[in-house]
């Protein structure tokens, strides 16, 4: 018999957070009113992390392990959990406890109420840099004027995911993904709760400044062709500049303009800047280009070193992937 809730959490070098973690799942699991599961993907950790999530796995029948054959990624980890659930109602948080486990039973409540996608809207965002909150805002500003879809703001990948919502998004292939676009673009009846984000109690973020600049460029990308857009303008803004300028020097010639010789130094500029423009276009489109060659050569999205914990457990239907012996 499938379990009524399947709660899912990537783990990445988490070690110091591991126990709490647990414990506070435990507490969960007995407040949830139906059978659940935890399904805690390691996604390449260097630390005991697998270690000590196998051992709860082999003592608690409710408790899954996969172990990934190296860091694949955050999203690919959630994608992982998301393929392996089997659960009526699939809930996505991370591990390191600002996606407190107790917030679940309200996500759980707006389900029941009937809607497929309920998100955990961050009311406040405690330990957190003032760049780093001013980064996140203008992140989810630029979504909204320049996405496909609508997202909720300052709402990351905690949120609770029906299973006919789930069906959706795991027919979806995409190699490149960004989860929360992904679930706002399936649709269906969304719905969101808001909590306070504590500050990490152990450990560090493995969200550098790079990681969520590439996440924020991955999301604008996927559900975008602003950039595109942006390309053709800029394009036929410099072409129309060019032209007027051209014309300038016509004119200038034909009055005999005694100073038209002059001005290679300008001459200089003006072709590095249309260089440099013309790379920068050339850079926009070869990364929609290089997205096609990422989706073309065919790869497994992930593969899985071990599972445990599944040997008694039902799961849904899986996305092919690769699994090592």
């Amino acid at each position: 018999m499938p379990p009524t809730y399947s709660l899912v959490a990537p783990i990445f070098n988490e070690e110091a957070v591991i126990p709490v973690l647990i414990r506070r799942l435990d507490a969960l699991l007995e407040a949830l009113d139906a059978e659940a599961e935890v399904i805690l993907v390691d996604d390449g950790s260097s630390d005991t992390s697998a270690i000590v999530i196998e051992a709860k796995a082999r003592a608690d029948k409710r408790y899954r392990l996969i172990k990934l054959s190296r860091n694949f990624g955050h999203q690919i980890a959630i994608t992982v959990g998301l393929d392996y659930a089997a659960g009526q109602a699939v809930i996505v948080m991370d591990a390191d406890l600002q996606d407190p486990p107790e917030v679940v039973l309200e996500m759980v409540a707006k389900w029941k109420a009937g809607y497929d996608v309920v998100s955990a809207e961050r009311a406040s965002r405690q330990g957190e840099s003032r760049f780093k909150r001013a980064t996140a805002d203008l992140f989810y500003r630029l979504m909204g004027r320049l996405g496909d879809v609508s997202m909720a703001r300052n709402a990351g990948d905690f949120r609770l995911v029906d299973r006919r919502a789930l069906d959706c998004f795991l027919a979806m292939p995409e190699r490149d993904r960004f989860v929360r676009g992904m679930f706002a673009w399936i649709g269906f009846r969304q719905g969101t709760v808001t909590f306070d984000r504590p500050p990490r109690i152990a450990g560090a973020s493995k969200y550098s400044l790079g990681k969520m600049t590439r996440l924020a460029a991955n999301g604008i990308i996927s559900f975008s062709d602003a950039p595109l857009r942006l390309a053709l303008w800029a394009g036929a803004a410099v072409s129309a500049l060019a032209f007027v300028y051209g014309l300038s020097v016509i004119a200038r010639w034909a009055y005999g303009d005694p100073g038209l010789e002059r001005g290679w130094s300008s001459t200089i500029v003006i072709i590095a800047a249309l260089g440099g423009a013309n790379m920068l276009m050339t850079g926009v489109i070869g990364l929609y280009v290089g997205r096609i060659y990422a989706e073309s050569k065919g790869r497994p999205l992930y593969i899985v070193e071990r599972a445990v914990g599944f040997e008694e457990a039902p799961t849904a239907a899986r996305r092919p992937a690769a699994t090592a012996s």
